[in-house]
């Protein structure tokens, strides 16, 4: 009796403990972020060396074992920018100098992506990386919270106050998008998670998240993640997102109003996002003179750009005398330093300046695809009984969702870039992921 007693236990307690070892490389991806980076030249990380070794190993699996291939809306989506870069290299008037952006645009657009389509299993592998996601930046907007207080952030205003992280004064973004990610994902598990003690932990999370991404003082990552938060709580009922509504403004008097934190900066932080088409800043100056020459180096070569890293070369002989030389960056343990401008900080536009038509059909197409493609699905898991993987579409879609809408400020480049390629990813699995894979668990 004693040996048929301990036979379940047996059988079942290996399958619980069992450690989602197939996913250590992907996650080691998102956890090396925590580290500083090794220059402030925007050079490559540990974690697009992690990149590059999950790369590999899903190759690997694939030649070996030949599974989990990817779906024919998949392997479109994610092979058809490989021909537009082709063709932008090709006919760009410097090859040579294209190839490193080349290289950059196929770790980043579809490389990464698809190992993490293929390293995904089931709902509960997007969990996991869901709280990689929300731990990596609890650690990073902890951090930027103490920069903060403490007087040891990147200069704000004359004041080094502005929460950074361990990105650095020269990535200022870095923080605030983790930290995007971050409450993107939390709001995802608190909207669409089975268990109560989940939900209230990703919750207080998402709470706690606010304030670093309030300290990081970047109006993009808040209206980004303002929108999509906002899509994700409409996705689960009016109702909800009404009341949650009155909870965030809530909060926000508190943060704000009540604890004073950043209160008089962040107010008119916020003021300036209503004046940037009546007496705008001297940084959203800078962004209408680069977005400006992006399209004017697009219309020499409309069909195919200039190609990959070849907007620098050609900025000063499109931009207007609006354009300032450079910004500013000091603070959080490094020196003054005049920074170039050397994006029009807009994905959509630097794709168009530098691979033309072909290239933004190719990866703002897909792009588009997927999110299109994606929040049907969602659609469809809302209105199914019991909602069984409500909450995994909430976070891919989110997730896919704000890195298009950052798209519209912002570009690749930095440290954190390799996160767009894991949201861009984790998009592609949930909206064109293989059925069976995708809805098991």
């Amino acid at each position: 009796m004693a040996a048929i007693s301990l036979l379940p236990t047996a059988v079942v307690r290996p399958r619980a403990a069992a450690l989602p070892l197939h996913l250590l490389p992907l996650l080691a991806v998102i956890a090396l972020l925590v580290l500083p980076p090794p220059s402030g030249d925007g050079g490559a990380t540990l974690a697009d060396a992690a990149s590059g070794l999950l790369v590999l190993w899903c190759g690997i699996r694939l030649a070996r074992d030949r599974v989990r291939p990817l779906t024919r809306l998949a392997a479109l989506v994610l092979a058809s920018p490989v021909l537009a870069l082709g063709v932008a290299v090709i006919a760009s008037r410097d090859p040579a100098a294209s190839l490193p952006g080349l290289v950059r645009y196929l770790q980043v657009f579809v490389l990464v992506p698809a190992a993490v389509v293929l390293t995904l299993r089931d709902r509960r592998d997007l969990a996991v990386v869901a709280w990689a996601f929300i731990g990596l930046a609890l650690v990073q907007g902890g951090i930027g919270v103490v920069q903060y207080a403490t007087g040891t952030g990147a200069s704000y205003m004359g004041e080094d106050i502005r929460a950074v992280g361990t990105f650095g004064p020269t990535d200022v973004m870095g923080m605030a998008t983790v930290v995007s990610y971050g409450i993107v994902a939390a709001v995802g598990l608190a909207l669409g998670a089975k268990g109560v003690r989940t939900r209230c932990a990703a919750l207080v999370c998402a709470c706690f998240l606010a304030v670093p991404l309030v300290l990081s003082f970047s109006r993009g990552a808040w209206i980004a993640t303002a929108l999509i938060c906002a899509a994700q709580l409409v996705a689960t009922g009016l109702r909800r997102a009404l009341r949650a509504a009155l909870a965030a403004m809530a909060l926000g008097v508190v943060l704000v109003g009540g604890l004073g934190i950043g209160s008089a900066m962040v107010q008119e932080r916020l003021v300036s996002i209503t004046q940037v088409a009546d007496t705008p800043d001297r940084s959203v100056t800078d962004r209408y003179t680069l977005w400006a020459a992006a399209v004017d180096i697009w219309k020499e070569e409309p069909l195919t750009g200039v190609g990959p890293k070849g907007f620098p070369l050609y900025r000063d002989s499109h931009a207007s005398l609006a354009l300032s030389s450079g910004s500013d960056t000091a603070g959080a343990g490094h020196a003054y330093q005049r920074q170039p401008l050397l994006s029009p900080h807009n994905m959509y536009l630097l794709i168009l300046s530098e691979q033309g038509l072909l290239g933004l059909l190719a990866l703002a197409g897909g792009w588009l695809a997927l999110l299109v493609a994606g929040a049907r699905r969602l659609w469809g898991v809302r209105g199914a009984a019991g909602r069984r993987g409500l909450g995994a579409g909430l976070i891919a879609v989110g997730l896919l969702g704000w890195q298009l809408v950052d798209f519209l400020y912002a570009d690749i480049g930095g440290p954190s870039t390799v996160l767009a390629a894991v949201v861009l990813g984790v998009g592609a699995w949930w909206a064109a992921g293989p059925d069976a894979a995708a809805r098991r668990g």
